[in-house]
């Protein structure tokens, strides 16, 4: 399973019907996760630039794409931002793999 941090600002008028009937978020994100294969692992709102943010465990990034496809398509959220997480322990293959693409890698210019 891949790991996905997505994070999402809700509209105005999203958060007007959540005032006026509010609802199990996580549930309802983790029945659509259950969908393409995959679950959450958590649900935070927050302060700030984003409204916030969900990190998902889905097979792959095509089941992440169709997520954020489906999501985004509601017109209920806007800004939404998908991003792969790196496993600390896989860090050291990610920068060994970095390594060698380096080794075959001409700037521009040169």
């Amino acid at each position: 399973m891949a790991k996905f941090v997505v994070f999402f600002n809700y509209t105005a008028e999203t958060w007007s019907k959540m005032i006026s009937t509010p609802s199990d978020r996580l549930a309802a994100v983790r029945e659509m996760a259950r969908t393409v294969g995959g679950d959450v692992e958590s649900l935070y709102f927050m302060f700030g630039a984003k409204d916030g943010f969900v990190i998902v465990d889905v097979p792959d990034a095509a089941a992440a794409a169709a997520v954020a496809i489906a999501v985004s398509s509601t017109g209920a959220v806007q800004n939404l931002e998908t991003h792969e997480l790196i496993a600390p322990d896989d860090l050291s293959g990610v920068l060994e793999r970095a390594g060698t693409a380096r080794g075959g890698y001409r700037p521009p210019g040169t």
